[in-house]
């Protein structure tokens, strides 16, 4: 059976001369229209006409691309981390013998650089692939290749740098920064040099007595003493420390880039007695900067990051990235007082915004 146009009707003959609309014009085209073998293959022989008449090529590259696309989309979801050695496994020798730096060293389990656990990149890729899937794996490459590549660049790194937990690639890198770098958050903190400086005296005040005044905490060097002071430790506020620095503490919520929600964050006042040398050693990361707002800066103070000397100054701020092996010492007479200053930890200005939020999801304390 062959289905035929209908003729027009007598009411069709008789409607308005004027232009029918597009849709008008489609719907009436479309139930017209006659479907005989003859228009099938009509329809058929213009369709692969149409398609021969584009270019080939870019019809294939065009195919290639998106093969390709989904691949790698499938593959970063899904691909693991190498089985390079932990962190555990690289300071294994370390842990032997509970020494670091030829001194013992901290091993409490809150401690993000002491508690070395096993399976630590295994974690870390956990986290990362958790957060991509509340947020987006845009902004991750550099973070999902650090991860897959923790071990081999924390194994293979030049000993002049070399972060203890967590190494981001393809950051610039140098022992020191300009104070530029940060510029709106030193400025700010020499600003309240006085105002922090006075919390600083009040706090001091309590080491007349023997004993290690409350809040304060001794860290161990080879000579001399070293105390602290934390207001943030290890991205963790300590509220009595804190109610004890008001205006210090609210200060640390004005800076841009403190690094304040993960465990790579402190904000701390550090103090060196006349005589102490603090051994070399690397910080966890190089994702911060390490900033020092000189308190009390008497003579021959010395820190040394990546074998360059520099000196604190009062009412300075001084930025470096403590990932390089580095050391300070106050060799003054016991007459000059204390070298103080006010450590707070910054993100590294390389490290985009997206990349913050996530590395402040991943290394979350107590995650």
């Amino acid at each position: 059976m062959v289905w035929v146009p209908l003729s027009p009707t007598s009411s069709d003959r008789r409607a308005p001369l004027c232009a029918p609309s597009t849709t008008t014009m489609s719907l009436e085209w479309l139930m017209d229209w006659s479907w005989s073998l003859d228009g099938l293959r009509d329809f058929i022989a213009t369709g692969i006409q149409s398609f021969r008449d584009c270019d080939a090529t870019a019809l294939v590259a065009v195919a290639c691309l998106l093969v390709l696309f989904v691949w790698y989309c499938y593959h970063v979801g899904r691909e693991q981390p190498r089985a390079y050695a932990t962190v555990n496994a690289l300071m294994q020798s370390a842990e032997a013998n509970g020494v670091q730096n030829g001194f013992v060293y901290c091993q409490s389990p809150e401690c993000v650089r002491c508690s070395h656990h096993d399976g630590l990149n295994q974690k870390l890729y956990h986290n990362l692939q958790e957060y991509a899937k509340r947020y987006s794996w845009s902004g991750m490459g550099r973070i999902h290749k650090g991860i897959r590549e923790q071990g081999r660049y924390l194994n293979s790194r030049p000993s002049i740098q070399k972060p203890e937990v967590f190494f981001l690639p393809d950051l610039p890198t140098t022992p020191y920064f300009s104070r530029d770098t940060q510029k709106h958050d030193v400025e700010l903190l020499e600003r309240n040099f006085q105002t922090i400086l006075c919390e600083f005296e009040t706090l001091y005040k309590a080491f007349s007595n023997c004993s290690l005044p409350q809040g304060w905490k001794m860290n161990s060097t080879p000579s001399g003493e070293w105390f602290t002071f934390y207001l943030v430790n290890q991205g963790m506020c300590v509220p009595r420390n804190c109610r004890r620095c008001p205006r210090t503490y609210r200060l640390l919520g004005s800076l841009r880039t403190c690094i304040g929600n993960n465990v790579f964050g402190n904000a701390c006042i550090s103090v060196l007695s006349p005589g102490t040398v603090i051994a070399e050693h690397y910080g966890p990361t190089n994702i911060r900067i390490r900033c020092h707002l000189g308190l009390k800066t008497p003579s021959n103070c010395e820190l040394v990051v990546g074998g360059e000397p520099q000196c604190w100054a009062e009412g300075r701020c001084l930025l470096f990235d403590d990932s390089f092996l580095h050391t300070a010492f106050h060799e003054g007479a016991p007459e000059e007082g204390p070298r103080v200053v006010f450590m707070v930890d910054l993100w590294h200005p390389n490290v985009a915004a997206a990349e913050r939020q996530a590395l402040d999801f991943i290394f979350a304390p107590g995650r």
